[in-house]
C-alpha cells in the first residue's frame, strides 16, 4: 500500500517495537494512533512522535472499543491494524499461577482477537484492510520457563491462520511478525539481562521489517515474517 494513505491503530506504541514502528510510518507519511495504559507516557510519546494517542487498557474490551472510536473520528477512518501490545512473563510450569497465565493471555491474545473483531468489521466493508500481529519466535519454538508466554503467542498464530483463511476474499492482508530475542524495555521488566548487546536485534530493526511488509503492492503479502539477529 501507498503509506501516505496509511491509517494505523497501533497498540502498545509508548516504547520498543511500537514506539519505533510508530515513528517510521509517521516519517513515511502514515497516520497513527498509539495507546498504552499510563496517559502521561502515552500524551509525551504522541507529542514527539506527532500521532495520535490515547489511554486504553489492551486487557479492558470497553477501553479498545474507546480506542478504535477515537482512531475513527481523529484519522477519518482505518486501513491497518497493528496488534503490538504485549507482556512477558518466565515462570516454571509449577510456579506459574493461574492468575498470572491468564494476565499474559488476556493482554497478549485476549486483546489481538478483540482488536481484529473491530478492526475486520471496518475492512471488511471497505473491502481492504491490514492486520499485522506482532508475535514471537516464542510461538515457533518454545522453551523452559515459558508456558504462559509461549501459548499466548502460539495461539496468536491460530488467530493470525484463521483470519487469513477468513479475510483474504475481501482483500484484508493478515500478516504475522516472529522477533527472536530483541533488546528493548520488555526484557528489562522481566529482570532479564541480554549478553552481547550490540549483536542483538533491536526495535528498530523489527520497525523496518513491519514497514517494508505494509508498504509492499497490494497484489500481494508475507503470511508470516521470523526475524533472527545475524549473529546473536
Amino acid at each position: 500500500m501507498d503509506l501516505n494513505t496509511a491509517k494505523v491503530i497501533l497498540t502498545g506504541g509508548t516504547s520498543g517495537i511500537g514506539y519505533e514502528t510508530a515513528k517510521l510510518l509517521r516519517a513515511k507519511g502514515a497516520q497513527v494512533v498509539i495507546c498504552g495504559r499510563d496517559a502521561i507516557t502515552v500524551d509525551k510519546v504522541a507529542k514527539e512522535l506527532d500521532v495520535f494517542g490515547i489511554r486504553a487498557d489492551v486487557a479492558n474490551e470497553s477501553d479498545l472499543e474507546n480506542l478504535f472510536e477515537f482512531a475513527l473520528e481523529k484519522m477519518g477512518g482505518l486501513n491497518v491494524l497493528i496488534n503490538n501490545a504485549g507482556l512477558g512473563f518466565m515462570g516454571s510450569l509449577v510456579e506459574t499461577s493461574t492468575e498470572d497465565f491468564t494476565r499474559i493471555w488476556e493482554v497478549n491474545t485476549k486483546s489481538a482477537f478483540i482488536c481484529g473483531k473491530l478492526a475486520a468489521k471496518h475492512f471488511i466493508e471497505q473491502n481492504r484492510g491490514n492486520i499485522i500481529n506482532i508475535s514471537s519466535m516464542g510461538a515457533v519454538k518454545g522453551f523452559a520457563n515459558g508456558s504462559a508466554y509461549v501459548s499466548s503467542k502460539s495461539a496468536m498464530t491460530g488467530l493470525t491462520m484463521c483470519w487469513q483463511a477468513e479475510l483474504r476474499k475481501y482483500n484484508v492482508k493478515v500478516i504475522q511478525v516472529n522477533p527472536s530475542e530483541v533488546i528493548t524495555p520488555f526484557a528489562d521488566k522481566l529482570g532479564y539481562i541480554s549478553a552481547d548487546i550490540k549483536n542483538k536485534l533491536k526495535g528498530f530493526e523489527i520497525a523496518e521489517v513491519i514497514v517494508s511488509t505494509l508498504g509492499m503492492s497490494d497484489i500481494g503479502f508475507i503470511p508470516e515474517i521470523n526475524i533472527w539477529a545475524t549473529n546473536p
